[in-house]
This record gives C-alpha cells, structure tokens and sequence, in this order.
C-alpha cells in the first residue's frame, strides 16, 4: 500500500479515461508523485470505474477492455501516498484501506477484461491494484515489492489476500515479510506477470492484441466468466463448483449463447450482439 514518491501539497491527482473504439484506457496522470495513490487518485479511479461499469450496462459492447496505466514511464504507480498517511488515527488508516478496496473491487467487478500496463515501479499500493485487474502486463525496465513493513505497515489494499493468489503462499510470504522489490524476470518466472515487453509501445500494443482477441466473443460469456473467477478463486472446490454451475447457467439466459450455438451448428462465424 505504500513506499510511494510523493511530490509537493500543491500536486494536483489526475485520473485520465480515454477511450480508442471499444477499448478505454485509465491513466493516472501524476508523474512528479510517481503517480502515488493519494485519497484524491483513490477517489477519481472510483469514480473512473464506476462511470465504465454504467455504460457498459448501458451498452454491453461499448467498451470491451479496459487498460490501467500510470504516466511518465518512471511508475505504474509507486505506492499510496505516505504524506497523506502520516498523521492518521488507527480509524483512519482503516478507512484508507477501505478506499483502497472500493478501488480493487471496482476494477475485479468490471464485467470485462482489465489489464493493469506496468512500466517502472509497481510498489505497494501500485502492485494491489494491479493484483486486482485480469492480467499483469509489464515492460522489461518494471520492478515490483510490498515494501509496507519498512514503514512499519502491512499491505492493505488487497496485498495479503491476492499476491498469495498469484504467486502462492510461500512466495507471497517471502515478499512481504522481507520487503523486497523484484524484477521483471523474476516477476514473470513467479506468475506474477502474464507477458513481458522491451518498451512502453510494445506494452500497449500487446494489450490491445489482448483485448482485440477479447471482443471477437461474447460479451456476456466474457462477463460471467470473470465473475466466476473472481468469486470462485480461493474458495473451497465445492462451492466454486456451484458458483461455475451457476454462471454456466446464467450463460443460457443470453441471446449471443443461442446465436454462439446456432453459428457453430450452421458452420458460419457467430454474430455476437452483446445480448
């Protein structure tokens, strides 16, 4: 959650939504902070998903992935802000995690793909939420730890509860327990990051491949498959069976599963409508 640069009281956080066809791209825009998760930056990326989660509903194939990203290719974002954290109350701090968990829910309740596109550092707070998005891609100059416990802190956006996830137990453990940073090499070999690339152009552009490979299918079938991952991962096999049983079922109530079915039958490409 920390171990964040932060610049001057007077840096004004940016979250940035761009959208290119049906792919929308959130850029926190506060390189002098190496993009530091302040209250303000937690703020806006709530508000940033929420925005996206109403017009896909609106919409179902208005945007088809979403990429996470900080600017200034120095970080993704280095950490939350510790001068903003310094002077808090227990009650507080338990209320910053808090934000920080909308944030992470938000980003894991999108009913599409969500990429977090690292460059630079991904310390604390910055490895939490790309922890909490679909798939981590990484430049080859991206670095990566839960460095909390040198400030006396544990993670508290979602460090303790997704990096055993992606990386297992032991390893997770040995991260935060030592407060290590990592590289991109071990951060691929740990599972950590899905694809590695030379340079920021290169990142993106394996993204959008990504997402462009996404929108050919369904969307609805796109949908409840995350959400069965999301709910289904870490749970006891029996109830991750039933949430499976439940999703392959909702599956059913969509007019892209007939038409899916209908195309395969028929030998012709399907003619998904978002439906």
């Amino acid at each position: 959650m920390t171990d964040a640069a932060t610049g001057t009281p007077n840096d004004a956080p940016e979250v940035r939504v761009d959208r290119d066809g049906d792919v929308a791209v959130v850029t926190i825009d506060r390189p002098r902070a190496l993009n530091a998760l302040s209250p303000a930056v937690l703020a806006a990326l709530e508000a940033a998903f929420a925005g996206l989660a109403a017009d896909i509903a609106h919409d179902g194939t208005s945007v088809r992935g979403v990429l996470l990203a900080g600017e200034g290719g120095r970080a993704f974002i280095a950490g939350a802000d510790i001068r903003a954290m310094s002077g808090l109350t227990p009650e507080a701090g338990a209320d910053a995690a808090r934000a920080g968990h909308r944030v992470a829910a938000a980003i894991e309740a999108l009913p599409v793909p969500v990429i977090a596109c690292v460059d630079g550092f991904a310390l604390g707070g910055g490895l939490e939420m790309a922890l909490a998005c679909d798939l981590i891609y990484a430049t080859d100059a991206s670095t990566f730890g839960q460095p909390e416990v040198h400030l006396g802190l544990i993670p508290g956006f979602g460090g303790t509860v997704r990096l055993p996830r992606a990386v297992g137990l032991a390893a997770a453990k040995e991260l935060i327990y030592t407060g290590r940073r990592i590289g991109i090499d071990e951060a691929v070999a740990a599972g950590l990051v899905a694809r590695r690339y030379a340079d920021r152009e290169a990142l993106f552009a394996g993204a959008r491949e990504t997402i462009a490979l996404v929108a050919q299918n369904a969307a609805p079938a796109v949908g409840l498959a995350k959400r069965v991952l999301v709910a289904a991962t870490g749970t006891p096999t029996a109830t991750a069976t039933e949430l499976e049983i439940e999703g392959f079922g909702d599956a059913f109530r969509t007019d892209d599963m007939r038409e899916g079915v209908a195309a395969f039958i028929e030998k012709r490409e399907p003619r998904f409508t978002g439906a």
